[in-house]
């Protein structure tokens, strides 16, 4: 079957609530990310000093198991006391310094035409992972915990800063889609509870998401692990679209909130397709598993791949299948 649209066109129509001409693909949503680059990314980058900083000052090292995947710096953060976050956590003064209007000119001849054009939120890597960055999850569990009004004064600073730069991304940029990202779940729970989520952290994700909405832009969230008790408040707040993992219910959820929520499944990034022992027939059996699982229901776009060690060739092959198999069987299921 040939297609008509192409990928960006066929994308919008899903998260536009229309019917697919095929199985969209997560990448599609990805491939035109744009950032400022004259901003570190909030998991930090390579400074004088040989360190590994964010523009907030937290320290970061790689991990090459996971693909070289950064992580705050185990053992040494740099609040210990939610109480005194005021004299350790300042507005960055790179801030006031960047030529926005230059760096988007920039940027923007580096961006791929055939993707949304796609702006992630912030200087931070969302508001949860920036407070268990600045004091580890033991520390800032306890915070949210024992001192709420202090967590929830941080959480409005990093948002004036979040809207802060969402209003010149929106001035300069003018992207297509906002991507707001911030990891609250564990595979089989989130870390907070549903009453800890909406007193600290659900008012800063909605005012964020909200300045991108007004302007009149898609929003696609990012929440790894079991996120499904708190999916109906991004749908609330506006959100179009989730990557979601298997732990959670993804059928019941399309069948829910399908038309309003485009969900991006797939492949498991360390499950399955990525054990060594695991074939290439099955490797490609499973993406034909997902796709027939969730393709029908609609709503739904395939995303997928492993993560391997640096320089594990394994691991790029495998997301080579993974490919292949889903652009074999992508027009298997609208016609």
């Amino acid at each position: 079957m040939a297609a008509h649209l192409s990928e960006k066109e066929n994308l919008l129509r899903v998260l536009n609530g229309q019917a697919a001409e095929y199985v969209p693909s997560g990448r599609t949503l990805m491939r035109g990310t744009v950032m400022n680059s004259a901003l570190p990314h909030p998991t930090g980058k390579l400074m004088e000093d040989g360190k590994i900083r964010n523009i907030l000052g937290v320290e970061f090292v790689t991990e090459a198991a996971a693909g070289g995947g950064p992580i705050p710096k185990p053992g040494e953060f740099m609040l210990d006391d939610i109480r005194k976050w005021r004299d350790v956590i300042k507005r960055p003064a790179l801030l006031d310094e960047i030529d926005w209007e230059m760096m988007a000119k920039k940027d923007l001849e580096k961006r791929d035409p055939e993707g949304i054009l796609l702006i992630e939120g912030g200087v931070t890597m969302g508001y949860f992972q920036a407070l268990m960055s600045f004091m580890g999850f033991n520390e800032g569990l306890v915070a949210c915990i024992e001192e709420p009004e202090e967590v929830k004064e941080l959480m409005q600073f990093l948002l004036e800063i979040n809207l802060e730069t969402g209003k010149k991304y929106l001035e300069y940029y003018k992207p297509e889609m906002f991507h707001g990202l911030d990891d609250i779940a564990h595979e089989r729970a989130p870390f907070v509870s549903e009453e800890v989520f909406l007193d600290i952290f659900e008012p800063v994700w909605r005012a964020e998401v909200a300045q991108f909405k007004e302007a009149g832009l898609l929003a696609l969230h990012h929440n790894c692990g079991y996120f499904e008790p708190f999916v109906p408040f991004i749908v609330d707040m506006g959100y179009d679209a989730w990557g979601a993992q298997e732990s959670n219910d993804v059928v019941g959820i399309i069948k829910r909130f399908g038309g309003r929520l485009t969900v991006s499944a797939g492949v498991s990034s360390n499950g399955f397709c990525s054990w060594p022992e695991t074939t290439e027939e099955q490797v490609r059996a499973e993406v034909r598993r997902v796709l027939d699982l969730y393709a029908p229901v609609g709503s739904y776009c395939f995303s997928g791949g492993v993560l391997g060690a640096v320089g594990d060739e394994s691991a790029r092959e495998r997301n080579g299948w993974i490919q292949d198999e889903y652009e074999k069987n992508k027009y298997n299921y609208y016609k």
